[in-house]
């Protein structure tokens, strides 16, 4: 268009107040707040806008508004369908929870509860308590604790123990956890002072006691569960620095991270060690995370000696970094299931124990789904991952289909769709994992496919 022409495309849009007026439009802008419609009208101008500058004389588009008013009338956190096989996504929110949890939470947040007061005596109690009971049964621990997450759970451990001490660490225990936070850094905000010990690939018993001084208050080990070291090396046993440490009169403390109550074996499953293995062995004070391996919310679980543990109920930190009531009733409810032997029905140890035969039967029945929607597929054997930083060895057998095209392309589509779909692209290809979908699902996943390859 020349200069003339574009002026009088511009001054052609139409103002906001016409298109509220717009019999066209009315009736579906009523369905929506005012902020959101007068949101979406202005973007579908400026769309317009921009289309004439550039040259294009279409002008104003109302299908413009009905996709501006469904994107804007979505929340920014939703559900997603999660077809990348990665059990514990962290970025999809890791641990799905039992219905069991679910209908828990509902029923503490619809009203009030007892959160904090003891209906027995009628006075005051602790937030925790309704889960402290589970935890000693299924660890074997004498009392137990729980904060908002287990790097939470690290610094009120090393502040309560440590702080203006010394700390004894291995060097290759010093990880670094997603999102490029390292623990070294979050104990050291604890107020210790950091001792490493040993080398990367080899640390003995004797290398802690050889840096043990008047000014040292506790060994740590740290679980590695987010890398492995193999080929050269040789690590000190939780039970070999308990000892040391109860000989010294020091403290002896393990984060375990993932959080295994229960041994997992599965083809591809590599072991973990469970809370309850590190408590007999002697730790003093154990933490692990309440949403990965142990299938709960988000929470940092502290297990160990009473009288130890006293202390960090006791450290300011501890109201600090409190969980809320919805994280206590999905936990209890979840402990629950594991108290029952029920442990198994929980999302994430059901999703990791699926036989391979399960999981290809899913991608042949998502294989015709998605050909019912006219979009080919070939079901392919791959390799999943457990995710969150836990069993990094592990390489468990799944299944999924193979969608040919421009794998990014398709896989950003799907992830705008409506629930929008996560899948993962391998070798070129567009890869729907099934082994984290529900049979219910694999309609919507194949809806979402047709519309993507369209």
């Amino acid at each position: 268009m020349d200069e003339p022409q574009t002026r009088a495309a511009l001054q052609a849009l139409p103002s906001i107040d016409e298109l509220f007026r717009s019999p066209t439009l009315v009736t579906l802008l009523a369905r929506h707040s005012r902020p959101i419609a007068l949101a979406a009208l202005r973007q579908a101008v400026s769309q317009a806008r921009e289309r004439i500058l550039k040259g294009d004389a279409r002008g104003f588009d109302e299908s413009e508004v009905v996709s501006a008013l469904e994107k804007l009338s979505q929340p920014n956190l939703r559900a997603v369908l999660n077809a990348s096989g990665v059990v514990l996504h962290t970025n999809l929110g890791r641990a799905p929870l039992h219905p069991r949890a679910l209908e828990r939470i509902a029923q503490v947040s619809a009203g009030y509860s007892n959160l904090e007061l003891d209906l027995e005596q009628g006075e005051r109690g602790s937030r925790y308590a309704p889960v402290v009971g589970l935890l000693r049964e299924l660890t074997g621990a004498e009392d137990a604790l729980v904060v908002n997450n287990c790097a939470s759970a690290v610094l009120l451990s090393l502040s309560a123990l440590a702080h203006g001490r010394e700390a004894l660490v291995s060097r290759g225990e010093l990880v670094e956890i997603g999102g490029g936070f390292r623990v070294p850094d979050v104990m050291r905000q604890s107020g210790a002072t950091l001792v490493e010990v040993g080398t990367t690939n080899r640390t003995r018993v004797t290398d802690y006691e050889a840096a043990i001084t008047e000014k040292t208050a506790a060994i740590v080990k740290v679980h590695r569960s987010n890398f492995a070291l193999v080929g050269f090396t040789e690590e000190a046993t939780t039970k070999e620095l308990a000892a040391l440490a109860h000989a010294r009169g020091l403290a002896f403390y393990e984060d375990l991270g993932s959080g295994s109550l229960l041994p997992l074996h599965g083809e591809g499953l590599t072991s973990e060690p469970t809370v309850s293995s590190v408590v007999t062995a002697g730790a003093d004070v154990v933490s692990f995370s309440g949403d990965k391996l142990l299938g709960g919310p988000q929470a940092g679980i502290i297990v160990g000696r009473a009288a130890v543990l006293e202390k960090l109920k006791r450290h300011p930190l501890n109201r600090a970094l409190r969980i809320d009531k919805l994280t206590v009733a999905a936990l209890e409810a979840t402990l629950e299931l594991y108290r029952d032997g029920r442990a198994d029905e929980l999302p994430v140890r059901r999703m990791l124990l699926s036989t391979p035969a399960t999981l290809q039967a899913r991608a042949e029945r998502l294989q015709a789904a998605l050909a019912a929607h006219g979009v080919n597929a070939s079901v392919v054997k791959t390799t999943g991952q457990v995710g969150g930083g836990a069993l990094p060895l592990a390489a468990p057998v799944s299944f999924a289909c193979a969608i040919k095209g421009d794998a990014e392309k398709l896989h950003q589509k799907l992830r705008e769709a409506n629930p929008p779909v996560v899948a993962r692209v391998s070798d070129g290809q567009l890869l729907l994992d099934v082994r984290c979908l529900d049979d219910d699902q694999l309609d919507a996943v194949a809806g979402a496919a047709k519309d993507a390859t369209c």
